[in-house]
């Protein structure tokens, strides 16, 4: 099979020229009740009923989706359907009155108040985009973040009718993050995702002398979510009901008198993962604000100005969801974290410390 790698590059560089606008004719849902008639189009087509449904009707409680489908309020071409239907091109969906969640409607108004951004383009195609994403941005709105990524771009990119997230990344990790453009390819990705047919590689600074024998972390994780909708993970014992294998590769790349750098190679992929992974191996991502070292994140900051979760998706392979080829996408460190690692390596002197009295206030 052949394959492809794709660099990153600086900012606005390699970007594909925007494609003409094109009308689609499948309505959003609205907040208020009425009666709608939404004819599906070409990249909905070969969905499932309820998952046209669930997509188009956000903050509709999905028990509701499923009655108003059993009870026939839903017609397809004026017909009753299941939820397993699969809907085509120019099907005519009667959708019923539904009242969207005040909380859902909040959030689409947000969502739409999003200001337009564009971030550093590593790839795009008519079915592809790869985004370098910083630290410090989520890649969707929700929990209390009114906008991310996904946001930002679709009101950058009007044009584009169809712009999906096809996997997340923590809003304080830095790199690859991969969009569709399209359903099929949405789909497509998404399945090998799943099957963990991806490649995915990871930089991250971690405190202390890494041991070189520890190449593997299997270890199954639990992820909770608390009262406040925040999320937690641990590592649990392998009889937990609900363990979820999760097994991470490390590589030592580089060694200093503090910290380590690693490679880090996903080879499943749950939520925390590697920050779990490595915090329970005694060496916690430096600048991790969840599960690292709160005293030795501040020092550390304070002493190299640098105040970030140094954790940076730096590349991603997949087989292109059209063409078959290989395709790997690398981003390359930010800045900053180039800036500390030659800091460490003694190649640069480090940045004044905010306690030194010889430095400006």
């Amino acid at each position: 099979m052949e394959r492809r790698s794709i660099a990153g590059k600086k900012p606005g560089a390699g970007r594909a020229p925007q494609r003409k606008a094109v009308e689609t004719t499948a309505a959003s849902a609205a907040s208020a009740p009425s009666v709608r008639l939404l004819t599906v189009d070409a990249e909905s087509a070969g969905q499932r009923l309820d998952n046209f449904l669930l997509r188009l009707l956000k903050g509709v409680p999905k028990t509701h989706v499923y009655r108003v489908i059993r009870s026939g309020e839903v017609r397809v071409n004026k017909g009753r359907a299941g939820a397993d239907t699969r809907v085509a091109a120019g099907d005519v969906v009667r959708v019923p009155p539904v009242r969207v969640a005040a909380r859902a409607a909040h959030a689409e108004d947000a969502a739409a108040a999003a200001p337009a951004r564009e971030f550093p383009v590593l790839f795009e195609d008519e079915h592809l985009l790869a985004v370098d994403k910083p630290a410090g941005v989520a890649v969707h709105g929700g929990s209390g973040v009114a906008f991310g990524v996904i946001e930002q771009l679709r009101r950058a990119r009007p044009g584009q009718r169809f712009l999906e997230l096809v996997h997340r990344l923590d809003k304080e990790t830095s790199g690859v993050l991969l969009l569709a453009k399209k359903r099929s390819a949405l789909t497509a990705l998404q399945d090998q995702f799943r099957e963990r047919d991806t490649h995915k590689v990871y930089a991250a600074l971690v405190w202390g002398g890494w041991p070189r024998a520890l190449k593997v972390i299997d270890e199954p994780l639990l992820k909770t979510t608390d009262a406040a909708g925040e999320r937690h993970v641990r590592v649990v014992s392998p009889a937990h009901a609900q363990a979820r294998r999760s097994i991470t590769l490390v590589k030592l790349a580089g060694q200093w008198a503090e910290a380590a750098l690693l490679d880090v190679t996903l080879k499943t992929g749950r939520t925390h993962q590697i920050r779990v992974h490595l915090a329970h191996a005694g060496h916690a991502i430096v600048g991790d604000p969840k599960y690292g070292d709160f005293a030795a994140n501040k020092t550390f900051a304070r002493r190299w100005r640098f105040a970030r979760l140094f954790l940076h998706a730096r590349e991603l392979g997949f087989d292109h969801p059209a063409t078959g080829e290989r395709i790997v996408v690398a981003a390359p460190l930010p800045a900053e974290c180039e800036t500390l690692l030659a800091a460490l390596r003694g190649e640069a002197a480090p940045p004044p410390s905010s306690t030194n009295p010889a430095s400006p206030a």
